[in-house]
This record gives structure tokens, C-alpha cells and sequence, in this order.
């Protein structure tokens, strides 16, 4: 029997309350794993390594959470769950290239493609002041691993040169990570050939001093 106007109607209505809910409680938790995320890589940046894997646990956890919460209404494809997740896989790629660990999976995270693609041109971008760290405590060797990280995953992600409507802005990521790239690499020629020009003043000065 067909249904009235009126029962299809009630009917819509308690999908679309459904939704409403779900929004708003994945809003929620996508909120906490934003939060969870800076925080993984504040501790990064200290060294703090432990505590930084702890937050990503919890944040994995997080993220989760928030999908399934959305999981029953496919009609909802929030661009706050795609930010989200992009702040999850930048935290996971940090930490990874920090510490000179494989970089984390998309089915790993259970990241959607394009939210894990720009999470990883982040954090491509933001490992550079780690990169300067290193340069600064004389580790340049390090620095350079971590710039040539930063090289494959820029080489790699211009390669997904599909429209801006699907890939989520990758190409503005792509063209932001370029220029941190640059000078990345400007920052670490300059700084080995002033150790270089250190060096070859110290030899030349230990040359001539009289010996004892």
C-alpha cells in the first residue's frame, strides 16, 4: 500500500533527526582528535616521544568513534571529518619522520585517501622546524634525511593531478610544501658551507700558532 503524504514525511523526518544527531555528535568527536593531534605534535617537537604515542592512540581511538557515528547516514560526508583526519595523519607522519620510522598507512590510520594525501603534505611542512633544530644543534646529517623525506613525499603527491573538487585542495598543500621545501634546502646549504667555512678557519688558525 502506498504511503501518505504524511507517514512520508514522519518517515523522512526521523532519518533526517537521525542525522542531525549524528553530525552533531561526530562534530564532537572530531573536535577532540583535532585537539589531540596538535597536542601529539607539540610533544613531538619536545622529544617527548612517549607521550606523543599516546595521543595518537587516543586520537586513532577518536577517530574512529566519530565514523562510526556517521557510518548509518552515508549521505553525510562532512568536510570537518576530512580536516580531522587530516590533522590525525599529519601527527602519525611527524612522529614517524622524526624518528626515521616507516610512514604510516592510510588503511593503518583509517584515514579516507584524500584526507591522508593532505595529511602528509602537512606534515612534510611541519617537520621542517624540526629539520632546523637539527641544524642548529650541528646535526646536518639528520637534517638532510629529514629534507629528503620532505622531497619524496612532495614528488610523489604531485603526482594525484586530479581536480581540487576531489582531492580536498592537494594541489594548494602541494604548492605550500614546495616552498617550505626550498627553503628547507636553502637553510641547510647555508648552514654546511658556514660550518664548512668554520672549519677550514680553525684548521687554518691551529696551522699557525707556534707550537709549544
Amino acid at each position: 500500500m502506498t504511503e501518505s503524504w504524511e507517514q512520508i514525511v514522519a518517515r523522512l523526518r526521523d532519518r533526517a533527526q537521525g542525522m542531525h544527531e549524528a553530525r552533531e555528535a561526530a562534530l564532537v568527536e572530531c573536535r577532540r582528535l583535532i585537539q589531540l593531534s596538535a597536542k601529539c605534535i607539540r610533544h613531538v617537537h619536545r622529544q617527548q616521544f612517549d607521550e606523543a604515542e599516546r595521543l595518537l592512540r587516543e586520537a586513532q581511538q577518536v577517530a574512529e568513534a566519530a565514523r562510526a557515528v556517521l557510518r548509518p547516514h552515508p549521505e553525510l560526508n562532512p568536510a570537518y571529518l576530512h580536516d580531522a583526519e587530516k590533522e590525525m595523519v599529519e601527527a602519525a607522519a611527524v612522529l614517524a619522520i622524526v624518528r626515521n620510522e616507516p610512514l604510516p598507512d592510510a588503511d593503518e590510520l583509517g584515514a579516507q585517501i584524500m584526507s591522508y594525501l593532505n595529511g602528509m603534505g602537512e606534515a612534510a611542512s611541519e617537520v621542517r622546524r624540526f629539520a632546523l633544530d637539527e641544524m642548529r644543534r650541528g646535526k646536518l646529517e639528520e637534517a638532510e634525511r629529514i629534507l629528503g623525506t620532505m622531497e619524496t613525499i612532495y614528488e610523489d603527491l604531485i603526482t594525484f593531478d586530479f581536480a581540487d573538487s576531489m582531492t580536498g585542495g592537494l594541489r594548494r598543500t602541494c604548492d605550500a610544501l614546495r616552498a617550505v621545501v626550498e627553503r628547507t634546502r636553502s637553510d641547510l646549504t647555508a648552514t654546511s658551507s658556514q660550518n664548512a667555512l668554520v672549519r677550514e678557519l680553525r684548521e687554518t688558525r691551529e696551522r699557525l700558532e707556534p707550537h709549544s
